[in-house]
């Protein structure tokens, strides 16, 4: 029975734990060799022989410590990666951080910088050393992740929501660029998860990250959160044939029925839908807007 992924290769940062690991494993379900990167080598190959031991004797699955703010890191693990397959077909840019936690003009500017260097120079240096490579092949997939702070403010957490927002316009602009290429490119919002970042907003506590966000960590702490094996899913549907043609899109894991969007391909090309944009007066009953 072929699977969604039998024969393509992918490179998955932040792939040692949480929503990174569940992704790999579901590559690897789903037949792909995977070259798994993280900063914390020991986590890393835990991983690896996680992995290895659910992958077919014609999958490979290898091992690449990486700091993605690096960009001699994101050089080395991409030559790896294109080394041992070149045929390298898919980019999940998923390594990320929280950053500092607090008012903007108190948190320090040095760790403001740094989930910026991280978030998106990180996302945007994977992407710049892998397309090269796609479009020397004529097809690629990148999958970015992203989260609530592209689409909705995000107080307390500033760094984080900026970087997000920019990965989500990064995104946008790329598709645009390598299209003629056939290289497709979108990024995830996978939903409210109870990773570490989670654990993170409560061990801050509500002096830091604010009362409301506070309540509703520890809400979701107790409820369980959204499953990440939903936003697993959807990364192997855009590393598939089935979403070819769908790029540029910011798609939630959790709201948005991404199982049948190859049906809807046309019209995901034609519009703005999924995408960030300026909403004008007129579009909430405002006459003031016109002119």
């Amino acid at each position: 029975m072929t699977r969604a992924l039998d024969g393509r290769a992918a490179l998955i940062t932040g792939a040692s734990q949480g929503l990174g690991l569940a992704i790999a494993r579901a590559f690897v379900d789903a037949g792909a060799s995977v070259v798994l990167c993280a900063r914390d080598l020991a986590v890393l190959d835990r991983a690896r022989v996680d992995l290895a031991a659910h992958a077919d004797s014609g999958q490979r699955v290898i091992a690449e410590r990486a700091d993605v703010s690096s960009v001699d890191d994101v050089a080395r693990i991409v030559g790896a990666a294109t080394t041992a397959f070149p045929h390298l077909d898919i980019l999940v840019n998923n390594a990320g951080v929280q950053g500092p936690m607090g008012d903007v003009d108190e948190v320090p500017w040095n760790d403001w910088v740094h989930a910026i260097a991280v978030n998106l120079f990180g996302s945007v240096a994977c992407c710049r050393a892998v397309v090269p490579h796609m479009k020397a092949l004529g097809h690629g997939k990148i999958i970015q992740l992203s989260g609530g702070g592209a689409t909705a403010p995000t107080p307390h957490m500033s760094a984080y929501a900026a970087s997000k927002a920019g990965i989500v316009r990064f995104v946008e602009t790329l598709a645009q660029e390598v299209r003629p290429h056939g290289i497709d490119v979108n990024a995830i919002a996978p939903g409210a998860l109870n990773t570490r970042m989670l654990d993170d907003v409560i061990t801050a506590g509500p002096d830091r990250i604010g009362r409301d966000r506070y309540e509703r960590a520890l809400k979701q702490k107790a409820e369980g959160g959204a499953p990440v094996e939903r936003a697993a899913a959807l990364a192997v549907f855009l590393a598939s044939a089935k979403s070819r043609g769908i790029s540029g899109k910011l798609i939630s894991a959790v709201w948005d029925p991404w199982e049948t969007l190859d049906e809807h391909a046309d019209d995901l090309a034609r519009t703005d839908v999924y995408t960030l944009r300026r909403i004008t007066p007129e579009e909430r009953n405002l006459r003031w807007g016109k002119s």
